[in-house]
């Protein structure tokens, strides 16, 4: 890989989560009826950041749960042998809840897809909203994000890398592009 450029520093990060929680409570009327669900892996610690940063704001405490979707993945049969499993905690009912999944980039939709049917097998919730740090396009089912950090458009040779302190110790948004093999 060949590291093209930084898109998001450790500030601009930040106003994305305060602009995302601010558009959630506005959206919501308020977060009464909302539930974060962070979807492995780095889209936990952006669901406990918008929580924390609702409850900043609010002064109410927005339940968080993490949602591992590995078996759920309509490509489970291309990953390794043995996958790595996270874990899914969601100590609450979704049932009747807004549910807002959480995710670090949304790129063909297909993450989402099958967040959507681990969330519809939990329970019946009263909608399903969807927050993303950043949207790369390319999508290949017709799913749309409710909230966007930041729309970086990409060609289908570059990867986003987003890394977060709590799970790579700094917080960076960085766009890079595949290398390309010459054959001989």
């Amino acid at each position: 890989m060949v590291s093209k450029a930084e898109i998001m520093d450790q500030s601009s990060i930040d106003r994305a989560v305060v602009r995302i929680s601010h558009e959630i409570i506005e959206k919501n009327k308020g977060v009464s009826e909302i539930a974060l669900i962070g979807i492995q892996r780095r889209g936990v610690p952006l669901a406990r950041r918008i929580a924390k940063k609702i409850f900043e704001i609010e002064g109410i405490h927005v339940p968080v749960g993490i949602l591992d979707i590995t078996f759920y993945r309509d490509d489970l049969s291309m990953l390794a042998e043995h996958p790595v499993i996270n874990g899914t905690q969601i100590d609450f009912p979704v049932s009747d809840k807004k549910i807002i999944l959480i995710d670090d980039v949304l790129f063909t939709g297909r993450t989402v897809r099958a967040a959507i049917g681990a969330v519809m097998d939990i329970g019946r919730p009263k909608a399903i909203q969807l927050a993303i740090l950043i949207d790369r396009g390319h999508r290949e089912l017709p799913i749309r994000a409710d909230y966007i950090g930041k729309n970086v458009p990409t060609s289908k040779n570059e990867v986003i890398h987003v890394k977060l302190e709590e799970i790579d110790n700094e917080n960076l948004v960085i766009i890079s592009e595949l290398e390309k093999t010459i054959a001989h």
